[in-house]
């Protein structure tokens, strides 16, 4: 497979990384200090871009792929708010994207006994839940993509809940997100339940970014002869 990146800092050098030991090829690599490249000849003769970059760039990437006729696997977080008007254009126009908050096989089966934990917690309104997520502090957004994921799904279960917030809740009914930087912390959640008299914790640390850079390179293989808003859901098919 023929692979472009978009996207050459910690991440894009993990993907190529990961990416050559299966086998692929990396025939074009965008970065800041590049963006002509989108127009040249390697990057048109790409089977799929992986993009890593940042939340005021992602969207505008995908589009470049799309006018190209190239398919894209997006790793990027903070900018789901445009997804839905992107998930229409994907759909009307035949293109593809795959996009996950967290490609981090572990994490994503983490998110599962999220939503699992969540509808038995709903049976349960003494217990109050909050998250807690840590990352490094190159990390441009908060909370992370993976903390809104996951507190989505809790929304989505318990009743008593019916929006998170960034930080202190400031009623009963919001569940907060506590976003923390420091160091290089690759990646750590938490799930939080806390009654009086005891409390449940669930949690994931990432340990590199490999797993994170192989469910990407799995997801662009994945992608191949495929149309559409593509997600961990459609490649793990818990």
């Amino acid at each position: 497979m023929r692979i472009a990146l978009i996207g050459y800092g910690k991440m894009g050098k993990t993907v190529e990384k990961i990416a050559t030991n299966r086998g692929h090829q990396i025939v074009c690599i965008i970065d800041e200090n590049n963006q002509q490249d989108f127009d040249c000849e390697q990057f048109k003769s790409a089977d799929v871009a992986i993009e890593f970059t940042a939340p005021a760039f992602a969207e505008q990437n995908v589009r470049k792929c799309f006018e190209r006729g190239l398919p894209v696997v997006c790793g990027t977080t903070g900018w789901t708010n445009h997804l839905p008007a992107l998930h229409k254009e994907i759909e009307e126009k035949g293109y593809t994207l795959f996009w996950a908050s967290n490609f981090s096989l572990g994490v994503n089966i983490f998110i599962e006994i999220n939503k699992y934990l969540a509808k038995i917690m709903n049976g349960f309104p003494s217990y109050n839940v909050m998250l807690e997520e840590v990352h490094h502090i190159h990390k441009k957004d908060a909370p992370s993509g993976t903390a809104i994921t996951l507190a989505e799904n809790i929304l989505q279960n318990i009743e008593r809940k019916t929006s998170w917030v960034k930080d202190t809740a400031q009623s009963p009914d919001q569940m907060p997100i506590y976003s923390i930087r420091e160091g290089e912390v690759v990646g750590i959640h938490s799930v939080l339940y806390e009654s009086e008299m005891d409390s449940i914790m669930l949690t994931h640390e990432m340990k590199s970014r490999d797993g994170l850079a192989l469910g990407a390179v799995v997801a662009a293989e994945f992608t191949l002869g495929k149309k559409g808003l593509l997600s961990m859901n459609d490649l793990l098919k818990f």
